[in-house]
């Protein structure tokens, strides 16, 4: 069942054919109309007035079943098809109404409407003509004087349009072209022209639209199925280049262009799929992998071998491969400077290389082409905090390690440090107060780091050793060199070194 709002809408259109519907009603005597026919076109002209169109069609179809020369019939299913935006229908209808009474000047005048509107200017022609000699009344024979005119300013801008695109002047064609189709909306083939005309202006995306309408407009249009695939493709949207394609097939499963890109496109799909799989479940290798041969697959088209990098990058990021992150990241801003998603990616491989300023500056950019995004602000709150942090004490430079080691790392770094540094490696008092700050700072630096819980809290940008840092002012974390004394750096991990702290 068609809604009533749609309805409405529908009968907007169709209004003019509808009011002469209605002037119709006492005109069934010239018809005979026999007492069955008669009622369903009453029920049928209740539901058409009610919105109600499937239900109004119902009953015009069996009045033309009881009587197949009954114009009026074809004229109120007419009204109903046209309602429906089924201008192909209507139109049988109105020639079948033109049939069975030629002076029927409304019928005449509403087919020339849709003919004109199918871009069919000569048949569109006769008809006005035929309004014209056909005793019309003084509003009919105004209106076939007007659209007569009108056709044959459409039919001028016509020959203009396709002079200048035979001499490649696709602006001026396409200008000619707006002002043809806002009257003729459904000629299939000025609609192709014109997304022909985009394509060659370099501007695809507005072919679309013009391409959609032209495969409905006509049917079996494999072509216009096949040119907006081919559009997709070239624009980087694999998706609705493979459903598009599909619809090609569908109509004909034999068409060896569509049949071709077809294998293209799914083989390009099922690898990006299986990338982004990879990239759900954290195998950010195999997903690297993948979008290698992604490139690979497509080296034609250059959005594709983009949006691979972007990937790419995303990966090496979060695999914490910072040095070839930022490369690749690079690599893509290169292209597209304002890509948010590589923006991010490469301020976090920056945040890994301890480069805090760089990592704000992409973040802030990336805000700027992307306001509501919540990780970025995040993210930019936590570069900030970060570079505030290094200006004081950074755990990860005090014992020579990246942002990404491990534990392992970490307690090895410390060894070799807290051996070298040890207070009882030094004779006078400077050298001791040095190495004792030094000391602290190791032990504090592999203390942080060593514990998952203040590791994360100094990773997002906050010192739990830092009383500064802690709310409610004293620092539970505060530690001293009589704190160390006695303590065994190489006492974790089953190290063979043992250190005895001997003080005067």
């Amino acid at each position: 069942m068609v809604s009533p709002a749609a309805s409405a809408g529908r009968l907007g259109s169709a209004l003019p054919l509808l009011l002469v519907l209605f002037d119709l009603q006492y005109q069934g005597a010239e018809c005979g109309i026999n007492a069955e026919v008669e009622k369903q076109l009453e029920m049928g002209k209740k539901l058409l007035a009610a919105g109600q169109l499937a239900d109004a069609l119902s009953h015009f179809h069996a009045a033309i079943e009881g009587d197949s020369d009954n114009y009026i019939a074809y004229y109120r299913r007419a009204t109903v098809y046209l309602a429906m935006g089924k201008s192909k229908a209507a139109i049988r209808d109105l020639s079948k109404v033109v049939e069975l009474k030629q002076d029927f000047t409304s019928a005449r005048l509403q087919r020339g409407h849709l003919l004109l509107k199918q871009g069919k200017f000569d048949e569109a022609e006769d008809d006005f003509k035929n309004v014209l000699k056909s005793n019309p009344s003084n509003n009919e024979e105004k209106e076939a004087q007007t659209q007569l005119t009108k056709s044959d300013e459409l039919q001028r801008l016509h020959s203009q349009a396709l002079a200048a695109y035979r001499q490649e002047d696709y602006e001026a064609a396409i200008s000619l072209l707006d002002e043809i189709l806002a009257v003729c909306v459904w000629d299939a083939e000025l609609r192709e022209l014109r997304a022909e005309c985009y394509i060659k202006e370099g501007e695809p995306s507005k072919a679309i639209s013009d391409l959609k309408a032209a495969a409905k407009l006509k049917n079996d249009n494999t072509e216009a199925f096949y040119k907006i695939s081919r559009i997709y493709y070239q624009l980087g949207d694999h998706e609705l280049s493979l459903s598009e394609v599909r619809e090609c097939l569908k109509l004909d499963q034999d068409h060896k262009q569509c049949f071709s890109l077809y294998k293209q496109v799914k083989k390009l799909n099922k690898q990006i799929e299986s990338a982004e799989e990879f990239i759900r479940e954290g195998r950010y290798e195999d997903a690297i992998s993948k979008y290698d041969s992604v490139m690979k697959t497509e080296p034609g088209v250059p959005i594709y071998a983009t949006r691979a990098k972007e990937r790419i990058c995303h990966c090496l990021s979060k695999n914490q491969q910072a040095t070839e992150a930022i490369e690749v990241c690079t690599e893509v801003l290169r292209l597209e400077p304002t890509n948010v998603n590589a923006l991010k990616d490469r301020a976090e491989a920056y945040l890994l290389e301890d480069l805090y300023e760089e990592a704000i500056k992409d973040y802030e950019t990336a805000q700027a082409n992307s306001e509501n995004d919540q990780q970025i602000r995040e993210g930019l709150e936590r570069a900030q905090k970060m570079l505030k942090q290094s200006q004081k004490r950074d755990y990860y430079k005090i014992l020579g390690v990246k942002r990404n080691a491990r534990k392992q790392e970490i307690i090895k770094a410390y060894r070799k440090l807290a051996s070298q540094w040890h207070p009882d490696n030094f004779q006078s008092e400077e050298e001791k107060k040095k190495a004792e700050k030094k000391f602290i700072d190791i032990a504090a630096a592999k203390e942080v780091l060593t514990d998952p819980e203040m590791r994360r809290k100094f990773d997002a940008g906050e010192d739990p050793l830092d009383a500064e840092s802690q709310q409610g002012g004293g620092n539970p974390f505060h530690r001293n060199w009589n704190t160390w004394q006695g303590f065994n750096p190489f006492g974790s991990g089953g190290g063979p070194f043992t250190f005895k702290f001997h003080f005067s």
